[in-house]
């Protein structure tokens, strides 16, 4: 794990989650860093999630969802307690979370962030989620990123 290990694959071990990393070869060239890791690792795009960071009145707050939608903003605020919701800065979701940008986690994030994981998560046995770098997927039950990120599930994604 030398070298190879992040925030998030740290967390996953510390709390003896089981859980399987994908790596790929990330093309900077790519459009899309979930639709590029869904095509790299043969899985149903619908399974890869996408970890944006939002805020929610102000407050920063992440929603999950299927690299196949974009994330629902008045649903996301409406699941995180709020009224209004807007993307947030790149550099703010950076520092918040301790990751770059393609390589946003859920798990193991500098600040614990209030998330909402989209309920399509429940419909799989397993799900892939940044692991915190490009071309790092971790693969894992919903429930148990729930269990892990304190997350509310919602129909979040439009």
């Amino acid at each position: 794990m030398a070298g190879k290990g992040t925030p998030a694959t740290a967390l996953l071990t510390r709390n003896k989650v089981e859980h399987t990393l994908h790596t790929y070869e990330h093309d900077p060239r790519h459009e899309s860093y979930g639709l590029e890791a869904a095509e790299a690792l043969g899985v149903e795009p619908e399974r890869v999630f996408k970890t944006l960071v939002a805020e929610v009145d102000g407050k920063l707050t992440v929603g999950v969802v299927p690299v196949t939608g974009q994330l629902d903003l008045k649903a996301l605020a409406a699941a995180a307690g709020g009224k209004k919701a807007k993307l947030a800065d790149t550099a703010a979701a950076q520092r918040a979370t301790g990751y770059v940008l393609g390589g946003i986690s859920p798990l193991g994030q500098r600040s614990r962030l209030p998330l909402v994981l989209d309920v399509s998560a429940e419909d799989f046995g397993t799900i892939l989620c940044s692991g915190g770098r490009r071309g790092l997927e971790i693969e894992l039950a919903p429930a148990d990123l729930v269990r892990l990120t304190g997350a509310i599930v919602a129909p979040i994604a439009g």
